[in-house]
């Protein structure tokens, strides 16, 4: 069977060939950056803002990948064109990126050349695709998000053993739960990859940057709202907030708005996808021009 492609510092090889270079800083230390791509009906989603934050993560932590963000952009986007035919039914294509400073050392400013990788795969919906008409359940967890001063959330980067503690923790008070973060004051910054939304009163409210990655899908609500002429704040947000919300969703890039319908264990507004959320993903899958819905429970059929 046919495999898909990736970009491996220069060329193009099976994804199964893309593995940890020996001595490589990032998967030893976390010294890397990513993010992460897909395809609506085979065309990519807002990738210049993706490859925008991937520079400025780069340009942060001093790493320089031998490409320009234009050459970055047209490479991924070849990727796309090279799977195209692998491409499933109905379906689509998700992509990441990884540039890690790369092997040497022992100290960081002793490593080098960095490593860039971007691996392309079928878009999975297992996780998300029965959730749309449910809901997910959520959980706030003991562990924290990284304290700005100590690491930059701006930086989309893969040092998340904190994410992963507090997954478990999650399924711990509520078994299948997803995690939603707090800062050390006790603000609601994000999940474990999404971005966290509420709505109350008519007006969608979101957490600052403060301690939260600007996501691309975050961005992509925004606009929809201002499209729609829904009021948006971005706030300093405490849990008291979303418990006493109307509403609640996720948005991250696999499935753009994800509803949440109960936190430890509490019904937000009355348990079910609210009218706001379906408002915003019905005008996201017109945006794209997929049912956006459909598609994920097409995939799980």
């Amino acid at each position: 069977m046919e495999e898909f492609v990736g970009y491996r510092n220069g060329e193009w090889v099976p994804v199964s060939e893309i593995l940890p270079v020996p001595g490589d800083r990032g998967p030893s230390m976390g010294d890397q950056v990513t993010e992460m791509v897909r395809t609506f009906d085979g065309k990519s989603f807002r990738m210049r803002d993706h490859i925008d934050r991937l520079y400025k993560s780069l340009k942060y932590t001093r790493i320089d990948p031998g490409l320009t963000a234009d050459e970055m952009y047209e490479v991924s986007e070849e990727g796309i064109r090279r799977n195209e035919h692998l491409r499933p039914a109905g379906g689509d294509i998700s992509l990441s990126h990884v540039v890690s400073r790369g092997a040497g050392g022992p100290r960081a400013w002793g490593a080098g050349p960095p490593n860039v990788f971007i691996r392309y795969n079928p878009m999975s919906y297992g996780m998300f695709g029965d959730k749309y008409e449910t809901g997910v359940n959520a959980a706030i967890p003991r562990t924290r998000s990284f304290d700005p001063a100590a690491l930059d959330p701006k930086i989309k980067h893969l040092s998340r053993m904190n994410m992963s503690l507090a997954e478990l923790e999650a399924n711990d008070i509520d078994e299948g739960a997803w995690p939603i973060l707090l800062d050390s004051n006790g603000h609601l910054t994000e999940g474990s990859g999404y971005n966290v939304f509420i709505a109350t009163d008519g007006v969608l409210r979101t957490p600052t940057d403060h301690a939260a990655l600007v996501g691309i899908s975050r961005m992509m609500a925004l606009d929809l709202a201002e499209q729609l002429q829904i009021p948006a704040v971005e706030e300093n947000l405490e849990p008291y907030d979303l418990f006493t919300a109307d509403e609640c969703f996720f948005s991250s890039t696999p499935f753009s708005l994800l509803p949440v319908t109960r936190v430890d264990g509490r019904e937000i507004g009355d348990g079910k996808p609210g009218p706001m959320t379906q408002h915003l993903l019905a005008a996201w899958s017109e945006s794209v021009g997929i049912d956006i819905i459909g598609q994920a429970a097409a995939a799980q059929a």
